[in-house]
C-alpha cells in the first residue's frame, strides 16, 4: 500500500471519438437578452471555445507535453494519489509541495516546475532550488474519489503529510492557491514541525471586526469586491456546497456544460483585459478541463465544497480565526477575492515574514503569471533560508 507507482496520462481514442460526437451534438441555448456577461457566459464566447475543443485541439500532443512531466500514484489512507514530482538536480534543494484548487488542477503549476527545480536553466542565479511535489485533490483529475465523506480540508492536509514523508522528505514548504491555500494552512497547523513554511495565495483571514471605522482604501475595495462577489458570483459555490450530486450530472455527461461552467470562471476571475487568451491560452485551458472531462471528475471535484466550504468561507467572511503559527508568505494579486489586508491577517497567521500586493494576475496566479509567482517563492523561502527578518516588505 505504500508504494509509489509510475502513471502516464493515456486518453483512449474511444473517448475522444465520444466527445468530439457529444460537441457536435450539442442543443445550444438562446443567445442571452443582454450585451454583457450579467446573464451568464455569452453564447458566441462558449460556442468560440467547444467549436476549437472540438477541431482545434490536438490532444494527443497535449497528452504527450503533459507527460514530459513524472507523474505518479500512490495509496494513502485507502484512496489513490496522482502526484508530478520533479527533483531538483541541487542536493540542498527545498521540498515543496504545490496544491491547486476548483476550477484547476495540476496543470496549473506546471509552467513553474523549471524555474524552481533548475532556476539557472532559465535565467534565474542566486536563491533556492526545489524539489516539486503537485498533487491531485482528491476527486480531481487522476486521483481516486471518494466513496465515502470526510474527506475535507484537514484529511487532505494530512494525506499530503504522508505522501512528502512516503517520497523522504521530512520537512518540506507548502504552498497553493484557491482550495490549496486551504490545504497549505493546515498543514502548519497540524504539523507545525515539519512545515518549513507557507506561501499562501493569497492568505484568507477576515476582516478584523475592529478596524471597519478606519479602513484603508485597499481594505475598503476589497471589502467592496467580497460584497459583490458574494452577492452576484457564488451561486456555484452554492450549488457545489449544498447539492453537488445534482449539478455532477450534468457536468460528467455533458462536455458543454462543464467547459461552460468552467470557463466562466477563468474569464471572470482572471487578470486579462477582457481577453482570457491574453493570460491563459486555449490549449492550456483545455489542458486543465480535459482532466476534468476524461476522468469523469465534475461531481467529484464539486463535492469537496459539501464538506469543506462552509468553515472556509467563515474564515474569510465572519469572525473566526484559527492561529497558524509557522512562517508565512502571502502574494496578493488584484484579480483575486478575497483579498485580505495584512493586519487582517496577522490576526490568524501570526509570523508573516513576507506581504507583496502585486501589480498584475488574479485567481490563476501560477497559470497567468508563472514568472511572478515563481520569484514569490524563491524569495520566501530564500528568505527564510538565510534567516531573513520578520517582516519582508516590497
Amino acid at each position: 500500500m505504500t508504494e509509489i507507482r509510475p502513471f502516464r496520462i493515456d486518453y483512449p481514442r474511444a473517448q475522444w471519438d465520444d466527445l468530439r460526437d457529444r460537441l457536435a451534438r450539442t442543443r445550444w441555448p438562446d443567445a442571452e437578452t443582454v450585451g454583457d456577461w450579467s446573464q451568464g457566459l455569452p453564447l458566441s464566447v462558449a460556442r468560440d471555445m467547444c467549436a476549437y475543443w472540438q477541431d482545434g485541439y490536438d490532444w494527443r500532443a497535449r497528452e504527450e507535453q503533459l507527460n514530459s512531466f513524472p507523474q505518479f500514484t500512490t495509496e494513502v489512507d485507502g484512496l489513490d494519489l496522482h502526484f508530478v514530482h520533479v527533483r531538483s538536480s541541487h542536493a540542498e534543494a527545498t521540498p515543496l509541495v504545490l496544491t491547486h484548487g476548483w476550477p484547476g488542477s495540476f496543470v496549473e503549476f506546471l509552467k513553474l516546475i523549471g524555474p524552481l527545480t533548475e532556476p539557472e536553466a532559465h535565467g534565474l542565479s542566486g536563491g533556492p532550488a526545489f524539489h516539486v511535489v503537485v498533487p491531485s485533490l482528491p476527486g480531481y483529475a487522476f486521483s481516486g474519489k471518494p466513496t465515502e465523506t470526510g474527506w475535507g480540508v484537514d484529511r487532505i492536509a494530512r494525506a499530503w503529510a504522508v505522501l512528502m514523508d512516503r517520497l523522504g522528505y521530512g520537512r518540506f514548504g507548502a504552498a497553493g492557491s484557491d482550495w490549496g491555500t486551504s490545504v497549505s494552512a493546515s498543514l502548519g497547523r497540524q504539523f507545525p514541525d515539519r512545515i518549513i513554511g507557507l506561501q499562501l495565495i493569497p492568505p484568507l483571514a477576515a476582516p478584523d471586526p475592529a478596524t471597519l471605522d478606519s479602513l484603508t482604501s485597499f481594505e475598503k475595495a476589497a471589502l467592496d469586491d467580497l460584497e459583490r462577489a458574494n452577492a452576484t458570483e457564488s451561486g456555484y459555490s452554492a450549488m457545489h456546497s449544498h447539492k453537488p450530486q445534482t449539478i455532477g450530472y450534468a457536468l460528467v455527461d455533458s462536455p458543454v456544460a462543464l467547459c461552460t461552467w468552467i470557463l466562466e470562471k477563468f474569464w471572470a476571475w482572471t487578470d486579462n483585459d477582457g481577453d482570457l487568451h491574453s493570460v491563459i491560452g486555449r490549449d492550456e485551458f483545455l489542458d486543465n478541463l480535459m482532466t476534468y472531462w476524461m476522468t469523469g471528475s465534475g461531481a467529484s471535484a464539486a463535492r469537496l465544497y459539501w464538506e469543506s466550504f462552509p468553515d472556509i468561507w467563515a474564515l474569510f467572511n465572519t469572525d473566526v480565526v484559527d492561529r497558524i503559527e509557522v512562517p508565512v508568505g502571502a502574494s496578493i494579486f488584484p484579480a483575486e477575492n478575497p483579498r485580505p489586508s495584512r493586519r487582517w491577517a496577522e490576526r490568524r497567521f501570526t509570523d508573516i515574514r513576507q506581504w507583496h500586493e502585486l501589480d498584475r494576475g488574479g485567481h490563476f496566479a501560477s497559470f497567468e503569471q508563472p514568472a511572478t509567482v515563481a520569484a514569490e517563492l524563491r524569495e520566501f523561502f530564500g528568505g527564510l533560508r538565510e534567516g531573513a527578518p520578520r517582516a519582508l516588505e516590497a
